[in-house]
């Protein structure tokens, strides 16, 4: 269909190739507007783009080591363990706090004195846990025993 010679063309249809000299993906401006700038480019006339532009992904480098846990940053988790473990099952308690101990030492983080309760009170319940036993067999052996009557 051909157009009357005095009328200006239609814009190009968004699914066509854009115009010779416009590259792909920027949008093609209506015909009888002024060229606007596009983000991060200079604007015609000079002044200050609004933007710097930015290389695109992939282009920064190797990644980073990733996130550190900060140091003396908490208490130590092994500690708290420790001390949780001592009413518990107190044997844990005591490795948990040995353990704590020792990461304390290496790595400076907090925590020391929960450690050092956790094993308090591990020893003290693991020693109370001890005797309890001792007496039950004890106090079975004692029922047990005919006590020299002989009948």
């Amino acid at each position: 269909m051909s157009q009357p010679p005095g009328e200006p063309d239609q814009p190009p249809s968004p699914y066509e190739p854009p115009a010779y000299g416009q590259p792909y993906g920027e949008p093609q401006q209506p015909y009888g507007q002024p060229q606007q700038p596009h983000w991060g480019h200079q604007p015609p006339g000079g002044g200050q783009p609004p933007y710097a532009p930015q290389p695109p992904y992939g282009q920064y480098g190797p990644p980073g080591p990733g996130p550190q846990p900060p140091r003396g940053g908490g208490p130590n988790v092994l500690a708290i363990l420790s001390l949780v473990l001592a009413f518990v099952f107190a044997p844990a308690g005591i490795v948990c706090g040995h353990l704590a101990k020792r990461q304390i030492r290496q790595t400076g983080e907090e925590g020391d004195q929960l450690a050092t309760w956790g094993l308090i009170l591990s020893y003290v319940f693991t020693g109370i846990g001890l005797l309890v036993c001792c007496g039950w067999i004890g106090l079975a052996f004692w029922a047990n025993s005919d006590n020299g009557r002989g009948y």
